[in-house]
């Protein structure tokens, strides 16, 4: 069965809409779809929020610990954004609410050479990025997608949200980032998916 086939889709003219820029919206070798497709390796995981801690490690000033009601209770912004998955399907306009990652990066503050980080989730998955691609005001630790929760099997509670890279680099069940002066692949990046992951330049796999 052919992916398009897969997630039920068929031509749909917003794919053909272009940026401000001109360029296409939708990424090369991606087909949009208006469903929120499941891909995940895991088995969805249980959420004890009593036990719950957030962290941030490594290569920062000051080290952040947090639980769920601290986490919940910093102050939230609202994104607007794409999401383009590495198995092709792509969503547009998603609404995301949760804490952005420039407001949690200027209470730990990065040291100079802290260059990349691993994001972790609480079933051991971690994924791997340059902190260049994690420092932007698109990025964020997500509570809600459109105006729901985050269901579980989509990464809720608590997900990392990076919608310039493939989904496999947004986390999902985000437990913590560690800042590290060297790069060290994560999950996926292990096992042969493209290390930067990229959709406009398809870096889907090495």
């Amino acid at each position: 069965m052919g992916i398009s086939r897969l997630f039920g889709r068929t031509p749909d003219p917003q794919a053909n809409q272009t940026l401000p820029n001109g360029e296409p919206r939708l990424p090369p070798g991606q087909t949009l779809t208006h469903k929120w497709p499941i891909l995940t390796h895991e088995t969805t995981p249980r959420f004890d929020p009593a036990a719950y801690r957030f962290r941030i490690w490594g290569a920062v000033e000051q080290p952040l610990e947090l639980t769920w009601e601290e986490l919940q209770a910093l102050p939230r912004v609202q994104l607007t954004a794409d999401f383009h998955c590495v198995t092709t399907w792509s969503r547009y306009d998603n609404a995301w609410e949760g804490v952005a990652i420039r407001d949690l990066l200027a209470r730990v503050k990065p040291k100079p050479e802290a260059k990349y980080v691993l994001a972790h989730s609480w079933t051991g998955y971690t994924t791997n990025m340059p902190l260049a691609d994690l420092d932007d005001d698109d990025t964020l630790v997500a509570f809600k997608h459109d105006g729901e929760e985050i269901e579980r099997e989509h990464g809720g509670p608590v997900r990392l949200i990076v919608p310039k890279l493939y989904a496999y680099k947004s986390a999902k069940w985000l437990s913590g980032l560690e800042f590290l002066e060297q790069d060290s692949p994560g999950f996926w990046e292990q096992l042969g998916y493209h290390n930067h992951a990229d959709p406009w330049t398809e870096e889907r796999f090495w």
